[in-house]
């Protein structure tokens, strides 16, 4: 029997304005600045400004099939080695977003867990957090910071500081030609 929550149902989003956003949060780490950039974070708040909220809907679900993706690689990378993902990944985000009090709230750390396990048991993120009720304003950043430590998990796993936003785009591109 399927499961409600099972990714054939959910909505795919904005991928690519979603992907934009961890694309540039990883840049500006990689760029040596633990901060963001003052121009960039005007830009993504400029950016998100804009979105009416369809737009802002559709660029969180976007986040949540990020999440899904990165979850289903990492489950294919730890498989390939013998090991759980959620193993090896829950500890070190819980870790990350307890380490982050001024901007993510500990109540919505466990949601974001919440959401790794969905994703880690191939569950959509966005319909498992839908049965719980609607997104709070207090779940934004840490949705956002939760789709760029997964995606700088792949990357710390592949050696490659743009392997994980790489990716999406690929299958993206490939998903634009069929």
């Amino acid at each position: 029997m399927s499961s409600p929550c099972d990714p054939s149902h959910a909505p795919v989003g904005d991928v690519g304005a979603a992907l934009m956003m961890v694309d540039s949060r990883l840049k500006s780490i990689h760029g040596g600045d633990v901060h963001t950039d003052p121009e960039q974070q005007e830009l993504t708040d400029r950016f998100v400004a804009s979105l009416s909220p369809e737009g802002a809907a559709a660029v969180l679900d976007g986040a949540c099939t990020l999440i899904l993706l990165f979850m289903e690689w990492l489950r294919g990378a730890y498989a390939e080695h013998g090991m759980d993902p959620i193993e090896g990944v829950l500890p070190n985000l819980v870790a990350t977003l307890r380490m982050m009090p001024v901007s993510i709230r500990p109540e919505a750390i466990p949601t974001m867990a919440g959401l790794v396990v969905a994703a880690g048991t191939g569950l959509s993120p966005g319909l498992w957090r839908a049965q719980y009720g609607r997104w709070t304003k207090d779940e934004m950043t840490p949705l956002e910071a939760t789709a760029f430590l997964l995606a700088e998990h792949i990357n710390r796993l592949t050696d490659d500081p743009g392997f994980a936003t790489r990716m999406i785009a690929d299958t993206l591109s490939a998903s634009d030609r069929d």
